[in-house]
């Protein structure tokens, strides 16, 4: 398997603002609240996240803001950003550095199921790409200190993401677009898990074990392509359409 060529600071900042914009278009913002983080390319321990106070729809990759793991700012800039909210963000790209993206949402449907005792059930093709990938976290108050951060990442491990029990999703990828799509799943799973409920009263067909981890196989091939390679373009023309100028 031929590697891939190494991405750039400039890459990242774009392709981390473009999915700010349009998490903002799907209305998986929270007003000024929950991120989307991304490692910057050779510079190890440093993390690019937006700056605290800006809406979703107002990040562009310029004000995206370069902190440490700590959640410092390290670019000169003395920005303001959220420290307590990078305190996930943080624990989980130290515990893994394969990852260049960590998104953490308050998304409607992710929420939501993010409060059932079972989770995200083998329900839909969606569901099934995260098959045996998603695991859980129990809350535990708004305060993230040291000892919760090493059970989240314990819970973690090497998977796709996590469903914080009563606070929301959370997901990671190799790359900006591979963390979007798999947010994107992780959402359009739960919205039809949960409409499917609502409709029998709690009872859904669920694929067989075998049947669901087929199709993670088949989903994810032999590796060559990642999820968000082939979408991720039309993402951004989209984006560039809706929302220009998160490019400067």
């Amino acid at each position: 398997m031929s590697a891939r060529p190494p991405r750039t600071e400039s890459q990242v900042r774009t392709d981390l603002a473009a999915a700010y914009r349009m998490a903002a278009v799907n209305r998986w913002d929270d007003t000024i609240y929950t991120h989307l983080s991304a490692s910057v390319p050779g510079e190890r321990g440093h993390y690019l996240i937006n700056r605290f106070g800006l809406g979703f729809d107002e990040v562009t990759a310029s004000n995206l803001v370069k902190v440490n793991v700590a959640g410092q700012v390290v670019d000169g800039s003395a920005a303001h950003v959220n420290p307590s909210g990078f305190a996930i963000h943080g624990a989980v790209h130290a515990a893994r550095p394969d990852v260049e993206c960590v998104i953490h949402l308050h998304t409607p449907w992710g929420v939501a199921l993010s409060m059932l005792p079972d989770g995200l059930q083998p329900t839909s093709q969606w569901a099934m790409r995260l098959h045996q990938r998603l695991d859980r976290h129990p809350y535990e108050g708004l305060a993230l200190g040291a000892d919760e951060q090493q059970r989240l990442v314990a819970a973690l491990g090497s998977l796709d993401g996590l469903l914080l029990e009563n606070h929301g999703p959370l997901v990671v990828g190799r790359t900006v677009a591979e963390a979007w799509m798999l947010m994107h799943m992780l959402e359009r799973a739960a919205q039809a898990q949960l409409r499917a409920m609502a409709a029998t009263g709690g009872r859904v067909m669920q694929a067989a074990p075998e049947l669901a981890a087929l199709t993670y196989r088949q989903w994810v091939g032999d590796g060559r392509e990642w999820d968000g390679d082939a979408e991720w373009p039309a993402l951004l023309r989209r984006v560039e359409r809706m929302h220009p100028g998160f490019k400067d």
